[in-house]
Parts: structure tokens; sequence; C-alpha cells
């Protein structure tokens, strides 16, 4: 799921973990926020999340305390976050509908949550606003501009005509600003080419783009071509590369929480 080395650096930006997310969330909200640029992740095991957050320690985390378990377990869950000196770098932050003026006190000025209180009966606009300025505070998103999520499987596949072959590639990660793929064999597309009409397939769903091969590098034995997108790109066609990133990045999880035991 990355190297939380860069992170802390500030390269890539901060994972961001919603535990146990209602549905508003899993659905608007984060799709906000992908369009935002962050990197987000869904976990229902909060057990388990702990174990990610050992190995990305330089994370934010929103916890729902709404569900789960009672909202004292939950507030002993988060001391114990807090009290672990591994996990001292991690943002923790409290969601809820519940809208005591004490509950938010014990959480912000007693135990003295980073991450924020937020308040989800104001609505999914204002919730996602405090969300983003306690992402910002924090810097998740680093000084990437752009989100990269890793592909290079069955799910990612692209086609075009490139003067009288149709290539067949894969892509091997992807952002909505462009993307990294390779072809077999290597048809050696020149720097700086134009390249039209090619068909992204992204988990089953087309997507049209253009774009232009800004440069290769190398992966092994074999060399990987980077090319931008047109930005003429339709809206729509983007918020379908980011609904699969969205996809991805929370296959990634799921197969990391699945092999901790």
């Amino acid at each position: 799921m990355g190297n939380d080395t860069e992170a802390s650096s500030g390269l890539i930006g901060k994972k961001v973990f919603f535990i146990y997310p209602n549905s508003v969330i899993q659905v608007e909200m984060v799709a906000e926020l992908i369009k935002e640029e962050y990197e987000i992740y869904l976990v229902k095991d909060f057990l388990k999340a702990v174990t990610l957050f050992r190995r990305y320690p330089n994370s934010v985390v929103f916890v729902n305390i709404d569900e789960g378990q009672a909202e004292p377990e939950w507030e002993e869950y988060i001391q114990t976050l807090q009290n672990d000196p591994d996990l001292e770098p991690l943002q923790i932050g409290v969601m809820t509908y519940n809208n005591d003026p004490v509950l938010a006190q014990k959480y912000l000025m007693d135990m003295a949550v980073s991450g924020g209180f937020v308040k989800l009966n104001l609505g999914l606009k204002e919730s996602t606003a405090i969300v983003k300025r306690v992402l910002e505070a924090n810097e998740a998103r680093g000084r990437r501009k752009f989100l990269r999520v890793i592909c290079g499987d069955k799910n990612s596949s692209l086609n075009f005509r490139y003067g009288e072959k149709t290539l067949l590639g894969t892509v091997m990660d992807i952002s909505s600003a462009g993307m990294a793929c390779t072809f077999e064999p290597d048809p050696r597309l020149k720097a700086h080419s134009a390249v039209e009409s090619i068909q992204l397939k992204l988990k089953g769903i087309l997507c049209l783009v253009s774009g232009v091969v800004m440069g290769t590098r190398s992966d092994g034995d074999k060399l990987v071509y980077v090319i931008l997108f047109s930005n003429k790109t339709n809206p729509a066609v983007k918020d379908k590369i980011r609904n699969f990133m969205m996809w991805a990045l929370q296959n990634q999880v799921e197969r990391e929480l699945e092999a901790i035991t």
C-alpha cells in the first residue's frame, strides 16, 4: 500500500483511514475526497486496523463512534492508540451523529484528539468541509498534485491504434492526470508523440481518453511508458477513472487486512 517513509517526508502524502464509515461517508464523502486527491481507505475491523496503523503511523484516522461498539469502548480504543508510543504520529479524529456538547468536550478538550470532532448531523457538505480542513491542516495530500494508484493486473488494460497497428497494454498505475503502462511486445513509442482514442478498460468500465507520451522508465526488463491525459478529457471520464481509483485503493486495503491474522 505504499512506503510510509516517503509519506513521512511529505513526498506522497498520508493515508486516510475511516473506521466503521457509515453509508454516506462510504459513497459521497469518499468520492469528494478522492476528487481532491486524498488517499482514502475504509476499514470495518478496528482490531486489525491497529496493525495497519503500526505499518503506516504517519496517517490520519477518523473513527465513527456510532457503530461497531459502544461509545465508552471507542473511548478506550482511542486512548489505547494515543498511548502507544509507536503511533505517536497518528492523527485521530472522531465522527458521530451525536450532538452532545459534553461528548465533544471529552474528545476535543479532555482527550485532545488531533483530528477533530466531526458532527455528521451538520450535513454532508459541512461534514466534508470539516474533514477537508483537518486533512489540509495535517498536510495529508503532501507535495503531490495528483493521487496515483497501483494497477498492473487484469482489471486495468488499454488499447489504441498507433500507425498501422493496434497496441494492447496493461496499466501499471493511474491518476486523474495520466497513467503508466506497458506493452508486449514493446512498440517503441516516441516521446512527445500524441496518442488518440485510447480505450481504457478499468474493471470492466470503458473510458475513452487521448494523451501524449511523456517518456519512459524501467521496471525490471520492461519499459514503462508514461502518458499524460489531454486537458480536454471529459469530466465524466475523469469521474470514471476516480471511481476505479477508489475501488483499487479499497481492494489494496482489503487484501492487506485479509492477510493480518
